[in-house]
């Protein structure tokens, strides 16, 4: 297990050097930071790699053989109410306890949306849109039909409400899907499609988190309605001070306390859960359930280690740099340095490495784990410079999500769906605490810096990085049919297997 543990490590902290290296360079040569501010940074980054280490662990431990569990009995359960039911409170609960969305409600203004208003509106949405994604999947409906109809009424809504109040619907979704809702849904989900045999089952192992995602979307935007508010603000966090390496150390001690009892609670939902589908189905045996209680042991300190290392050194860094930059005689830097960002901060979000894996284990290792950062990557960095891009010239998120969009849903059409389902999950894991935590101060401080609406043309990014890589890894996913259909055709030389991922055949030689 040590050793397990010490490779998780070695792993976090190779994906988190670059960005730390990016930071740091900047905050040198390009917009001098305070050396206590840069101090924050550093020890932040520490404790984001040993808290990625244990939370990948812990999720391989626990998260990922639970939700299997749950995915399983639900495709074995011929009560369809009892499926709903489930469905709907698992939803909700793992939702309440998302700590990225807490810090997105903490932020927004109680005149316009309450947080706790925003919480369970968020939550509500995220159960009813788990109940249409297991049901799609018990019922083999093909992802891209669900996605069009549920992204025009998303965009439809949208001409109802305030301004102000859109960006925070689109950005809620994206935020709702964190480190706690990922892991678990995508384990569903292969879970519901491993009992399958027939073809179908592969594309349906994704698709649930790209559902899910949705479904805050259109609950905020109804609220929007409903309630009739008229606006929403969001307003910067403090930065810190720390005088020296002492005050440093104070300052994450007084984070860690309230870090841990917030994962606890959020950890804690999930257990009681998984306690009472363990007393009802009498799934998993002793070793397993010992097994399963250590990687909770594993994922509460990965989780309060990371979501402290972030909140206290990366959020003052990223809002601090982002005003720095933006005020500066060379502000469209900020465009090729986000993209810049964007490329290598995928690296650090928990949850891509636990997509990639079981992307690369469902394929048997046709969809490797490097096909999917580098396409990741292209798609933040993407995402980042059409974020920067749309703050310097006043841009409404709209004129970027409904193009990008369209795109997407485009592309379903033409890629194969196991493509399909796995970019627009992807779109979901992205945005998780780094982008939280760390682009969206940047974002936001950039957007200050310049004097813009932080509401107007800050909030949005997260939901702008959700689009993005669904756009990319489609555009992969072509390619990559292309290229197999093209080598066939010109030697005409191989049979096929008799395997099939949507369009895509894979060839043996005769």
């Amino acid at each position: 297990m040590n050793k397990v543990l010490k490779e998780k490590i070695i792993e976090a902290f190779g994906s988190v050097l670059p960005i730390t290296v990016i930071v740091l360079v900047i905050s040198v040569i390009l917009t001098p930071i305070p050396s206590e501010t840069v101090l924050l940074f550093i020890a932040g980054a520490g404790l984001l790699i040993v808290g990625m280490g244990f939370f990948s662990l812990g999720a391989d431990m626990a998260m990922v053989p639970m939700g299997e569990g749950i995915g399983v009995q639900f495709s074995k359960s011929s009560k369809l109410v009892l499926i709903i039911i489930v469905s709907f409170v698992i939803g909700v609960i793992i939702t309440i306890a998302e700590p990225d969305l807490i810090v997105l409600a903490t932020q927004v203004s109680e005149d316009g949306v309450p947080s706790l208003d925003l919480i369970l509106t968020v939550a509500a949405g995220v159960g009813i849109m788990l109940v249409i994604a297991v049901l799609k999947t018990l019922f083999k409906i093909r992802l891209s039909i669900l996605l069009i109809i549920l992204q025009v009424i998303c965009f439809s809504l949208a001409w109802f409400v305030n301004d102000s109040i859109i960006p925070l619907s689109f950005e809620s979704g994206a935020i709702a899907t964190g480190p706690i809702v990922v892991p678990f849904i995508l384990a569903i989900g292969i879970g519901l499609a491993s009992v399958r045999s027939d073809k179908g089952s592969l594309d349906d192992s994704f698709g649930l988190v790209a559902l899910v995602l949705i479904g805050p979307v259109v609950a905020m935007l109804l609220l929007g309605i409903i309630s009739g508010s008229s606006e929403a603000a969001i307003g910067l966090r403090e930065i810190p001070e720390a005088a020296s390496s002492r005050d440093v150390v104070t300052l994450f001690a007084i984070e860690l306390p309230g870090q841990f009892i917030e994962v606890s609670r959020a950890l804690g939902c999930i257990l009681l859960c998984f306690i009472v589908f363990q007393l009802v189905s009498r799934r998993y045996q002793k070793m397993q359930l010992i097994r399963i209680g250590i990687g909770f042991i594993y994922t509460l300190l990965g989780l309060v280690f990371f979501l402290t290392g972030v909140n206290i050194g990366f959020i003052p860094v990223g809002q601090l740099l982002g005003h720095e930059l933006a005020v500066s005689p060379y502000s469209w830097i900020i465009i090729p340095l986000g993209a810049l960002i964007g490329y290598f901060i995928v690296a650090a979000e928990p949850a891509v490495h636990v997509l990639n894996k079981q992307v690369e284990q469902i394929s048997s290792g046709a969809i490797t784990a490097r096909m999917m950062n580098r396409g990741l990557s292209m798609g933040i960095a993407l995402a980042m410079a059409l974020t920067m891009t749309r703050i310097l010239l006043g841009i409404p998120l709209l004129w970027i999500l409904i193009p990008g969009y369209i795109f997407a849903l485009a592309l379903t059409f033409f890629v194969p769906r196991i493509f399909t389902a796995i970019a627009f999950d992807s779109g979901a894991v992205c945005t998780g605490p780094m982008s939280a935590t760390f682009l969206l101060p940047l974002v936001l401080g950039v957007a200050n810096g310049l004097d813009m609406n932080l509401m107007l043309y800050a909030i949005g990014v997260v939901a702008i990085l959700s689009m993005t890589p669904a756009i990319v890894i489609q555009i992969m996913g072509l390619m990559y049919q292309i290229k197999i259909n093209k080598a066939a055709a010109l030697a005409k030389l191989y049979d096929p297997l008799d395997i099939n991922w949507g369009a895509i055949t894979v060839f043996k030689e005769k």
